[in-house]
């Protein structure tokens, strides 16, 4: 199956969160802080939203920060999935 996001939605999965600390700790799942960082696996077209023209800013395979409370979250197929508005997305993260 597939997600196809509708007007300014957004997919998201989530980057994995990182299991030792920068000294070498290593943390238990329970203490492990979801990461605010995720990869764009579909974008919606856009269009007009509440009124106004809507135009995608990112794509699909980007990396981006969103909002730490933002979207809702779905699984599909084993895996997890967030679906956000455009406007939750915060940056685009580059190389």
């Amino acid at each position: 199956m597939k997600l196809v996001p509708l007007s300014d939605r957004v997919v998201l999965k989530q980057c994995e969160a990182e299991e030792t600390t920068k000294s070498g700790i290593i943390l238990a799942s329970a203490t492990q802080e979801k990461p605010q960082e995720a990869i764009v696996i579909a974008v919606g077209p856009g269009g007009i939203c509440d009124g106004k023209e809507v135009k995608m800013q990112v794509k699909e395979g980007q990396k981006v920060i969103y909002s730490k409370y933002a979207g809702t979250e779905v699984k599909l197929d084993g895996e997890d999935y967030i679906i956000v508005k455009q406007n939750d997305i915060l940056a685009v993260v580059e190389a």
